[in-house]
C-alpha cells in the first residue's frame, strides 16, 4: 500500500545552482527507483537557517511529495545520511487531513503561476 509523504531536505550554500539541480535529481532517482510517484517538487532557494548547522548560516531548502511504500522512506533516508552535502532532513507520512491540504496548496501554487 502506498503512503503520501513529504519530505524537506537542506543542501549545503556552497553548491552551485548546477550542483543543487544534480542533487535533487539524484533523490528524485532513488525515489522513482523504489517505485515511488513524485507529485510535486519545490525548490525554496537559499534561505537563513534559524540556527548555524555544521557553521553554515545558510542552506538551500527542497521539498518532495511523494507516494510510496514504507521500506521506500529507508533508502532514503540512508541516501540522505550518506551525501555529505545534504545538511539536514525530515521526511512526514502525510494524514488525509494533510495530503488534503497539500493538494490544495499545490492547486492554489499552480494558479498563480
Amino acid at each position: 500500500m502506498l503512503n503520501q509523504y513529504e519530505t524537506v531536505f537542506i543542501l549545503t550554500p556552497v553548491l552551485s545552482d548546477n550542483q543543487m539541480k544534480e542533487t535533487v535529481e539524484k533523490f528524485k532517482g532513488i525515489l522513482a527507483n523504489c517505485g515511488a510517484k513524485i507529485a510535486n517538487e519545490e525548490n525554496w532557494g537559499l534561505r537563513k537557517l534559524a540556527y548555524p548547522i555544521e557553521g553554515k548560516s545558510t542552506g538551500f531548502y527542497c521539498l518532495l511529495e511523494f507516494e510510496a511504500e514504507p521500506t521506500t522512506i529507508n533508502t532514503l533516508e540512508t541516501q540522505f545520511r550518506r551525501d555529505e552535502k545534504v545538511i539536514r532532513f525530515l521526511t512526514t507520512k502525510l494524514d488525509k487531513y494533510a495530503a488534503e491540504y497539500a493538494i490544495k496548496r499545490r492547486n492554489l501554487k499552480n494558479k498563480e503561476a
